[in-house]
């Protein structure tokens, strides 16, 4: 089976809104230039520029996701995004579970199963975030942790939502680092989650899910990882803040 190649980019917490229609202009400019249309390109920006990047990339082949949304549909929640009000300003994709929202904002399994839920019920394409911290990793209990935190968040699904997640892995302790895991780390443990959903749902749903790799993906070993057999792509951080290194990293993809 012939999986898409994506490559999203996290801005995190970072430019002007400016500065942001500036990114885009260039990613968009860049990729028609120089991309094969092969990799499926998104850019998950901060909420306020939502509307200002979907407004530019209408009628190009870059896809705009939120960073987060709330585990509720409305309500008394000040300063929480819902699903539903992401579905209504016409965002197709979320990040859930990043690293940074299980370590900084305390999310968990139970909540991201919550948010999992109400993000497919909208329509939207939930980016599921999982990954060890480097403490884990050196214990060599990444596995065990990683298969726990798939489990938790998306077991409870039925098999055709479960094509519905992209899935991103993401050894926190390459995340901002500047070390990145070697291809064979990448690829054995995006192998393992694989073979996790396997077990559960069999080989045909296994291989059907998109999984992408996170952690200090740059344009120089962006080729190596993605040819993996199981890496279908990146999740990137800083390098997505850059239009020329990001459409570099998506070249690899290609």
């Amino acid at each position: 089976m012939t999986r898409p190649k994506i490559v999203a980019g996290n801005w995190k917490m970072n430019k002007t809104a400016e500065e942001a229609k500036a990114l885009t202009a260039d990613v968009i400019n860049l990729s028609r230039a120089e991309l094969k249309g092969k990799a499926k390109l998104i850019l998950c920006v901060p909420f306020p520029f939502l509307m200002q990047t979907r407004a530019q990339t209408d009628g190009s082949a870059v896809g705009v996701g939120a960073q987060n949304c709330s585990e509720h549909d409305s309500g008394a929640y000040t300063g929480e995004v819902s699903a539903t009000m992401l579905k209504s300003a016409g965002i197709p994709y979320v990040i859930l579970g990043h690293s940074e929202r299980r370590q900084y904002f305390g999310e968990n399994g139970p909540l991201l199963a919550k948010k999992v839920d109400k993000v497919l019920a909208t329509g939207l394409t939930p980016i599921f975030c999982c990954g060890e911290p480097l403490e884990i990793r050196e214990k060599g209990t990444h596995e065990t942790l990683v298969k726990e935190q798939v489990q938790q968040s998306l077991f409870h699904l039925s098999a055709d939502d479960l094509k519905k997640v992209i899935i991103a892995y993401e050894p926190v302790w390459a995340i901002g680092t500047g070390k990145t895991a070697s291809s064979q780390q990448a690829q054995e443990m995006h192998a393992v989650i694989r073979k996790h959903i396997a077990g559960k749902y069999g080989d045909a749903v296994a291989q059907s899910i998109p999984i992408l790799y996170g952690g200090s993906v740059k344009p120089d070993n962006a080729k190596e990882l993605f040819a993996c057999q199981d890496v279908d792509g990146g999740l990137v951080g800083g390098a997505s803040l850059k239009a020329r290194d990001f459409i570099d990293i998506a070249k690899g993809a290609e």
